[in-house]
């Protein structure tokens, strides 16, 4: 592992893995919590219906996303040189930003193609994942040369 007080995005990473691990616990929550916690979070009542029902289908998934959550922590941990070097370093952390960045940004189009499905769910959620993004994306520039292998 690197120094992670000489990699100048290191504290950017860390804030960003922490915050995935916080959205991967409340994903796992939902399937604790149940419907409702499913229909608070804007799972859709698709969901919440189906977790109602005892199918499987909404854990499954649920803890599908809170993994592949819990892997971008990961990376971000790697990327600040707390966790040792996860393959394909670099671009791991720009699709993940990415990611996090274009969820984040198509609440826009998706509001002017249809209004009537912008609720504060939409809007709050959509700003959030923004933010996931623009941490990353300002730890993985900083740290763009103590990210090469």
């Amino acid at each position: 592992m690197h120094n992670v007080a000489a990699n100048p995005g290191s504290t950017w990473l860390i804030v960003g893995g922490w915050l995935s691990v916080l959205a991967a616990l409340l994903h796992i929550a939902c399937i604790f919590g149940g419907p409702d916690w499913y229909r608070f979070f804007g799972a859709g009542e698709g969901m919440a219906r189906a977790a109602a029902r005892g199918d499987l289908r909404p854990t499954l998934i649920t803890l599908a996303i809170g993994t592949i959550l819990l892997v971008w922590a990961a990376y971000a941990f790697s990327g600040a040189g707390s966790l040792p070097r996860l393959p394909l370093l670099r671009t791991g952390l720009i699709v993940i930003t990415a990611i996090y960045l274009l969820r984040g940004l198509i609440f826009v189009p998706l509001h002017l193609w249809r209004p009537q499905h912008t609720d504060s769910f939409a809007i709050w959620s959509s700003l959030i994942v923004f933010v996931y993004g623009a941490v990353y994306a300002a730890g993985t520039f900083k740290a763009w040369d103590h990210l090469a292998p």
